[in-house]
């Protein structure tokens, strides 16, 4: 109420900047059967220590509060128990920022198939039939995000001696497999500090072979492959990692790749807020910064 004893609304608080840091890593992709490749890791992009695909460090973002910011967790793509399919995971999102989902692992149960491009990309799966073709080559990744796929291998073996390429990581290409039935490892994650300690993300997974070595994952939860009826190692979730490859139908299932995840690094005198359908947490002061982690959901963020 005024002098005048008229009542008024109270003004909004007054926005002022904000320097914002971040970490936005994607879903990672699946793996594949029929000695198939490994999934790919998520895009990567951070303000903090190191990017992925072998990039500069980004620049922050100067944003401001009192404003809602739009955040989306990707999903990792899906582990198939289907010869002939793979999945991609799904992108994330921090207001302007995007990093792209990783790109399934490639499967050549009817046809030589490359690993899916994405962030990172997937492994090449190899093929099985008889007489045995030509391995297959591995997706491509997103520059400043992540790395290609590995290569298969195919030496005119016999059917079912071949394996699948290994996934691309934030951090290295995946690995070719080799000599017809060892299959590929996965690409290496990222390191990076903004949490405060020094944690490696969105490596690539191990591809996936019928007789033989199965790929290991990549550093940064990369799933490992199979050579067995066991179900291949999932990508550790809101690490964007990607999912490790298979043997074949009937089989075991491929890995699913990880959920991704959204870092935030602010001055301590700012509190963030999660909006509805967000999932996320806030840490203590450290250093003269605060964190918000953000493992899932889709919605908005903002700061006072």
């Amino acid at each position: 109420m005024n002098i005048l004893g008229i009542l008024t609304q109270p003004s909004a608080p007054a926005a002022s900047p904000i320097t914002i840091h971040y970490l936005v890593v994607a879903g990672g992709g699946g793996g594949a059967l029929s000695s198939g490749g490994g999934g790919g890791a998520g895009g990567l992009r951070c303000t903090v220590t190191a990017t992925g695909g072998g990039g500069s460090v980004e620049s922050p973002l100067s944003l401001t509060t009192n404003t809602n910011y739009t955040v989306t967790i990707g999903a990792g793509g899906a582990g198939t128990s289907t010869d002939g399919t793979s999945f991609n995971g799904n992108n994330s999102v921090f207001s302007t920022i995007t990093s792209v989902a990783g790109g399934g692992g490639g499967t050549t149960a009817t046809s030589n198939e490359v690993g899916k491009s994405g962030g990172s990309g997937g492994g090449a799966g190899s093929n099985i039939s008889s007489p045995p073709r030509a391995g297959g080559g591995g997706g491509a990744g997103t520059a400043n995000q992540g790395f290609a796929g590995g290569n298969s291998y195919q030496n005119g073996a016999p059917s079912y001696d071949q394996a699948g390429g290994g996934g691309g990581g934030a951090g290295a290409v995946g690995n070719n497999s080799s000599n017809g039935n060892n299959a590929g490892s996965g690409g290496s994650g990222v390191a990076t500090s903004i949490t405060g300690s020094s944690i490696t993300y969105a490596g690539g997974g191990g591809g996936g072979v019928t007789n033989g070595t199965a790929g290991t994952g990549g550093s940064g939860g990369g799933g490992a492959g199979t050579n067995s009826s066991t179900v291949a190692t999932s990508g550790t979730a809101n690490l964007g990692a990607g999912g490790g490859g298979g043997r074949y139908a009937g089989s075991g299932n491929a890995g699913a790749g990880g959920s991704g995840v959204v870092v935030l690094r602010y001055a301590d005198t700012f509190t963030v807020s999660f909006g509805a359908g967000v999932t996320g947490t806030e840490s203590s002061a450290s250093g003269g910064y605060k964190r918000a982690t953000i493992t899932g959901g889709t919605g908005n963020v903002s700061w006072a």
